[in-house]
């Protein structure tokens, strides 16, 4: 790879990623060596998590640089990157504004991926950050192209999906946007979960969704030009 980048550019980036998988391990969202997260250094590049390694462990070396486009990578020790690469690139190359991405096996959002469920807007939160609604890409293998085809089309609109059977992917334009919209997604499982048993929620308008979920995009990119 020629890979002419800012060497501490990258390095913070290896931290970012590193950092976030440790904070996701704690919080409960992922377990293991469960899940993927990487952050997008340009058109051309980005870091992402190794595969097959637990998070506890984790050192920022241990993160392997990745070709967005050819999915060719700089090898960081005996690490390969995520089997999920091919989801991640193809996520960059949609959404432009898009450079940190995180994939979690969350309890809650689990389940109601394995019950193939579309949530409403039920929170406010929820249609602020992830959108008017959080839509279920339909069964496909893990690494495959069918899966990538799958998560794009429920992520139209959206800033995280479910899907089927598997986990959830949440998207942000930084890592912290990520991180949040991991929480606000597994929050809106639960509560999604809960209200059937009062015999089911009452979401919000979808024009009230779509207009709080459009203020949100605008205004937090205001407050990230400031």
């Amino acid at each position: 790879m020629n890979m002419t980048m800012d060497s501490a550019i990258v390095y913070e980036a290896r931290e970012i990623v590193c950092n976030t998988g440790k904070k996701l391990l704690q919080s409960g969202l992922v377990s293991g060596t469960w899940g993927n997260i990487s952050q997008k250094l340009s058109d051309d590049y980005m870091i992402i998590t190794p595969s097959g390694k637990e998070y506890e462990i984790l050192t920022p070396e241990d993160m392997v640089l990745v070709n967005i486009n050819d999915l060719t990578f700089e090898t960081a020790g005996d690490n390969k990157p995520s089997s999920e690469k091919g989801l991640h690139a193809a996520i960059y190359k949609n959404r432009k504004e898009i450079r940190a991405i995180i994939h979690t096996h969350s309890p809650n959002a689990c389940t109601v991926a394995a019950a193939r469920r579309e949530v409403p807007p039920l929170l406010d939160d929820m249609a602020q950050i992830i959108g008017p609604s959080l839509r279920v890409a339909d069964y496909a293998i893990s690494s495959t192209k069918k899966l990538v085809k799958c998560a794009l089309k429920a992520l139209v609109g959206r800033n995280a999906a479910l899907l089927a059977n598997h986990g959830a992917i949440c998207l942000g334009r930084d890592m912290n946007e990520a991180f949040v919209t991991c929480e606000i997604l597994e929050k809106s499982c639960r509560t999604f979960i809960e209200a059937e048993f009062l015999g089911g929620g009452v979401p919000i308008g979808g024009l009230e969704a779509r207009i709080i979920h459009e203020y949100y995009l605008r205004k937090y990119s205001k407050l990230k030009k400031t």
